[in-house]
Formats: C-alpha cells, sequence, structure tokens
C-alpha cells in the first residue's frame, strides 16, 4: 500500500462527512468494460469485499481505491485488419479507400476487434487526510493522477486541490545534499541516486548501490548534472526514491515500523494505520527540508474566500527554514500544479462509461 505517492494539499475551506463521499463515489462505480467499450473506469470498495463501502475510515484516515480496465487491442492488429478492408474494397470496386474512408475503416475495425479483444486493469489507492488537508495517491504518473483527481473533484461538490509546492525546488535541495554532504535533519542519503545534465546532450549518470558520499559525484554536480532522483531514508523507519516533480517513489518500510506487531496482524486495517501513520510524519518532516511550503492556489483561494466571510484564519503558517541551492538549479517546475475545484452541487448520475477521460 502506497509505495508511490503524489501528494496534493486540500483547500481549508472544503469539509465533508464521510458518507458524503461514499454517496458522491456511489455515482461513479467501476464497471468492467462492454464488448465495444476501450476503457472504463470508477470506484471499488476498498476493502474487496463485493458491494462493500466506497469510502472507509481508519483512524481517522480516509482511504478510497479508484480502478481503470483497458482493452488491449495492439496496434499491428489493427493495422492489419484495415488493410485487410481496404483490399477488399479496392478489389471489389476498383479504387483505394480515401483519407476519410481510411479513417472510418479504422473504426468499424476497432469495433470489430474490441470484443475479442484481452483486458487489463490496474487499481491506485487514494488517501484523503483531512486533518492536515492531504490528497495522496498511490502512483507515479501524473497523467493518471490528473484522471483521478479530475474524478474527485468532479463528484465531491467544493473540493479544491493544487499540488505541493515548496520554497526550494527538489533538485536544488538534492544537489545541497549531495555537493555538501548535508542531508537534512531526520533523514539519511541512501546509495541510490541519478544525475542529468541540463544541456542539449542530456547526459545521464547513474548510480545504484553504490556510496554517494564521493568526490566524483560531486564533480558531476560542479560540471552542470543536476540530480533528478536520490534515495533516502526517514528516521530509520522509511525509505524512498525522492525526484525532481516532489514524487516519491519506492516506498518501503523498514523493520522498525513493524516492531511490537505479530505476524498474523496484517490485514486492512493494519496496513493503512501502519502506512498513514508513518507518511503522516514524513510528508511535513520532507516539506520542511525543502524549505517549508510555498503559498498555493488553494491557499489563496482560501484566503479570499476567508476575508469575503469576514472569518479570522484558523491556523498559523510554521516558519520556514529555506535549504541553500545549486546556483544552476532551476526553479521547480510545476506543471499541473494549478487549483483544481470542483462543484459547488453535486453532479447527476452518469454512466462510468461516459466519464470523460
Amino acid at each position: 500500500m502506497f509505495k508511490n505517492m503524489i501528494v496534493y494539499r486540500i483547500a481549508p475551506q472544503w469539509s465533508v462527512e464521510l458518507t458524503q463521499v461514499e454517496e458522491a463515489l456511489a455515482k461513479a462505480p467501476f464497471m468492467e468494460c462492454g464488448a465495444t467499450q476501450e476503457k472504463s473506469l470508477g470506484w471499488v470498495p476498498p476493502r474487496g469485499d463485493a458491494h462493500g463501502p466506497l469510502a472507509e475510515s481508519v483512524g481517522g484516515q480516509w482511504i478510497l481505491r479508484f480502478m481503470v480496465e483497458s482493452k488491449v487491442l495492439p496496434g499491428s492488429v489493427l493495422a492489419r485488419k484495415v488493410k485487410e478492408k481496404a483490399e477488399r474494397i479496392e478489389q471489389e470496386t476498383g479504387r483505394k479507400p480515401g483519407k476519410k474512408e481510411s479513417k472510418e475503416l479504422k473504426d468499424e475495425a476497432k469495433l470489430d476487434l474490441l470484443p475479442m479483444a484481452f483486458t487489463k486493469q490496474g487499481s491506485m489507492w487514494v488517501w484523503i487526510d483531512t486533518a492536515s488537508r492531504l490528497l495522496v495517491l498511490d502512483t507515479s504518473s501524473q497523467g493518471r493522477a490528473d484522471e483521478v483527481v479530475t474524478l474527485l473533484v468532479e463528484s465531491l461538490p467544493g473540493l479544491s486541490v493544487s499540488l505541493i509546492n515548496t520554497e526550494t525546488s527538489p533538485q536544488a535541495a538534492m544537489s545541497h545534499w549531495l555537493k555538501e554532504q548535508e542531508p537534512p535533519v531526520g533523514f539519511t542519503v541512501d546509495r541510490e541516486c541519478e544525475l542529468k545534465s541540463a544541456n542539449e546532450e542530456k547526459a545521464v549518470v547513474r548510480y545504484a548501490r553504490h556510496p554517494l558520499d564521493i568526490e566524483e559525484v560531486q564533480a558531476h554536480i560542479d560540471a552542470g548534472k543536476l540530480p533528478t532522483k536520490l534515495a533516502l531514508t526517514w528516521d530509520d523507519r522509511v525509505s524512498f526514491m525522492l525526484t525532481e516533480g516532489l514524487q516519491i517513489k519506492k516506498v518501503s518500510f523498514l523493520d522498525t515500523v513493524f516492531e511490537g506487531t505479530k505476524a498474523d496482524d496484517g490485514g486492512f486495517d493494519t496496513d493503512v494505520a501502519i502506512a498513514t501513520g508513518e507518511l503522516v510524519k514524513l510528508i511535513p518532516d520532507l516539506i520542511e527540508a525543502l524549505g517549508g511550503e510555498a503559498e498555493s492556489g488553494v491557499a489563496s483561494a482560501a484566503d479570499a474566500v476567508a476575508a469575503t466571510a469576514a472569518v479570522p484564519a484558523t491556523t498559523t503558517a510554521a516558519p520556514r527554514t529555506s535549504t541553500p541551492s545549486s546556483p544552476s538549479a532551476p526553479a521547480r517546475k510545476t506543471t499541473g500544479g494549478g487549483v483544481v475545484t470542483g462543484p459547488r452541487e453535486a453532479p447527476i448520475d452518469t454512466d462510468p462509461g461516459a466519464v470523460p477521460f
């Protein structure tokens, strides 16, 4: 559970009950692809129980599970089918299909092949921490994350989220940690990293199972190569890979996390409690190590709402400690980091196959 993470900040004005989330998700349940349907997506019970609730709460942490199914239709198979249809038309009429007709033949061939195509399924854990205002998606793909976030904000009235953005870019911070051999408090640098040149050559150097406190690594940084990935361990409890885009990959819970638990203590509730219990402390420590959280779009929106309603703020931002940055390191990329805002009212029921993805 939660092997990879993309983390969003939820706007403080969003407040709903778990039952409201359950009702909203029930309007977009997952259903397997129909005979001629290429892709289907929706929500499934997190526990895996048939007809179970679509939103679970474990220790106050809300857990959802997103499922997607798609038909596997190799391009070579589709091209062969289109070619067969085109040759048949040429034999019968003595002419080759034009551009428009060829497109129609491709659509027709796809409909012929989809009922025979194999399907593949994938799922994603979704964690909502209402106390810390975090939305965490168990994926390393920003494209998949965007799909899920879009579905969430369309389903949950008033939901507004933004990618976490830090004062110091992860790339600048990682450069400093490697060059100065000064990891942030509570973290240690492990034995894996990737360095990439910023020039046109895009030269890449990778280290795996190799000590990084060597002059060679520092020389690469001096030569203009910047870290794109760096393995870290937090508090001797969780190991992970930090990327230049502030994605957290290869999350692994170390033995110290499981001290005091029995071998048969597994199960959904235990897995959720262990994972969220560690990660809810790791995430703010990592943000602080990156200089603190920069003002996000959701924070600005929340301030505007609060000012309009004349409601005093209830939280105070913690002081930030900036991490020295590499002078050659670019500012952090925030593609997709804008505010995503949900509707004021719950949408009407829709067929899962009609969800706009």
